[in-house]
């Protein structure tokens, strides 16, 4: 018999089966094995990945972080941006721009639970005339009803009347963000949809009181981009909020001012606890402008809020903002 006829009568149909044997018998932990005792080897594996760095450094001589004061909410946001460089210095034309806001709430916007649908208007509309931007997305992922939460913050009418385009979490809408660094969100169902295809990220979050963190500020924003069971981080709030310093690395922060909660939040429900103020801060270090914010804006005069320290050691940013703000009034 030839060599050629003898392996396509035995040899091969031999090592089909000792291959066959190995797959079945093999125990789980080895290679290519097909044991399956537990059920969860054939369940499908999440999509991991990791979130690009938006951070632009800004210009020399200016500083992180811009107070704008006095006029309309317009001049103030405009003042605060070009304290620190001018919008258009970070973006540019063509770019995908994402903001996060803070909708997490079914309130109007007299209650300051919410990010201002001012401020989130003249933001879309100064990112489409001033910067050229190729689209601009709104998005968060409300404790409450998302259409309802949106509808009634007036965040939805805001954005749309600019051509902002808005996106709302669904159960397909999430995929596991691995945040290297993080304690609690190392590898985390994050809510990832929005962000395909973005080149900046902003986020807009409100100054308001928190029960159980003391302030919630520009960190405690990103945590409405977490899927999953999230309250669990109750237990350990500031832990979770210091990782989202370095979960998402935005290209800007900026912060409403005009409206503080100073009591009763998150969620408020009183338009007495709300107090008007007149300022909008805008910056690149969102622990920065947590601190100032804490003192000057909150006017809390105990210890910062834990999460700023453990941030500024996990490498989110530094807590001293002194002579590194610059307030155009």
């Amino acid at each position: 018999m030839s060599r050629r006829a003898f392996m396509k009568r035995y040899a091969l149909p031999a090592g089909i089966g000792m291959a066959a044997s190995y797959l079945a018998l093999a125990p789980e932990d080895f290679p290519l094995s097909l044991k399956d005792s537990t059920g969860m080897r054939s369940r499908p594996r999440p999509e991991i990945f990791r979130l690009r760095d938006f951070r632009v450094p800004g210009p020399a001589g200016k500083p992180p972080v811009g107070i704008g004061r006095r006029g309309s909410t317009g001049e103030k946001l405009k003042k605060a941006l070009d304290a620190i460089g001018g919008l258009p210095h970070y973006i540019h034309k063509g770019d995908i721009v994402l903001i996060k806001p803070n909708v997490a709430f079914d309130r109007s916007p007299l209650l300051g639970a919410n990010s201002s649908p001012e401020i989130l208007g003249e933001l879309v509309k100064i990112l489409y005339r001033d910067c050229g931007a190729a689209e601009v997305r709104v998005t968060d992922n409300p404790i409450e009803s998302p259409a309802d939460c949106f509808a009634k913050s007036g965040i939805r009418e805001a954005a749309e009347k600019w051509g902002g385009r808005i996106y709302l979490p669904d159960g397909n809408a999430f995929k596991i963000l691995n945040t290297p660094g993080a304690r609690l969100i190392e590898n985390w169902p994050f809510f990832s949809r929005p962000f395909l295809g973005v080149t900046k990220v902003i986020g807009l979050a409100p100054v308001k009181d928190h029960n159980l963190c003391m302030a919630s500020m520009g960190l405690k924003n990103w945590y409405g981009l977490l899927g999953g069971d999230r309250s669990q981080f109750h237990q350990d709030i500031h832990e979770v909020i210091s990782d989202l310093s370095i979960m998402i690395r935005p290209t800007l922060t900026v912060l409403d001012g005009t409206r503080v909660l100073m009591k009763s939040g998150p969620t408020g429900g009183d338009p007495s606890y709300v107090k008007d103020n007149d300022a909008v801060v805008a910056g690149l270090d969102q622990v920065a402008m947590d601190a100032w914010a804490f003192r000057n804006l909150l006017e809390r005069k105990g210890p910062l809020p834990d999460y700023i320290a453990r941030a500024g050691e996990k490498g989110g940013g530094s807590a001293d903002y002194r002579g590194r703000t610059r307030e155009v009034s």
